[in-house]
């Protein structure tokens, strides 16, 4: 089914700044809105309840997965995540333009229900950058450094999957990238001819 607002689903490494480009971009850009994804692991930091995440019990997940509440859940460095269809489609459908964050096997999922999502993969410049990131930050212990480094490995080499791919090396122009798609996006034939249905109709272009 095609909605009037686009789908940007963003996957990368733990550690390559797929977060802190997401949230850049939302700054930037109003038409930009989360898609906000539940989850079974603990808050973090500042996190809260409904903004960064749906924080919920291993029972209320299952429970959700038997209604067939998500679009995609998978497992992620020991909990488990998902996405609620429902959340997504009242978004587009209102024209908003929705942007998910997700491991990239719920990337390929995504694709297989919302046919015109635009799939974004963030690359680090290198597996040092990368392993210095993730040892900066300050939130994982050395051995999930290591489990998080062996992730990335098998992550890194599902890139060919997606749409788009943009190597976080200098913070500011990998925010340009990720904007210049969005915008590209937003002014492809098949998007244009639905956000602005009425204009197409007055000019007699089907």
């Amino acid at each position: 089914m095609d909605y009037p607002g686009n789908l940007f689903v963003v996957a990368a490494p733990s550690g390559a700044g797929k977060s802190s480009l997401v949230k850049a971009l939302m700054e930037l850009d109003a038409r930009v809105l989360p898609s906000v994804s539940h989850t079974t692991r603990a808050p973090r930091g500042q996190e809260k309840h409904g903004r960064e995440y749906f924080f919920v019990s291993q029972a209320e997940f299952d429970a959700m997965i038997l209604n067939s509440a998500f679009v995609e859940w998978a497992n992620v460095h020991g909990f488990r995540y998902g996405t609620s269809k429902k959340a997504i489609e009242e978004r587009i459908a209102q024209g908003a333009d929705v942007i998910l964050e997700i491991d990239f096997q719920g990337a390929v999922q995504i694709k297989k229900t919302f046919a015109n999502a635009v799939l974004i993969f963030i690359l680090p410049p290198s597996w040092e950058e990368l392993r210095a990131r993730l040892e900066r930050r300050g939130e994982d212990s050395p051995e999930s450094v290591e489990v998080r480094m062996k992730n990335a490995a098998v992550e890194v080499a599902q890139a060919h999957e997606f749409d788009f791919v943009i190597i976080n090396e200098l913070f500011e122009r990998a925010l340009f990238d990720l904007k210049a798609i969005v915008h590209a996006q937003r002014l492809k034939f098949s998007v244009q001819r639905r956000a602005r249905a009425d204009t197409f109709q007055t000019l007699h272009i089907s």
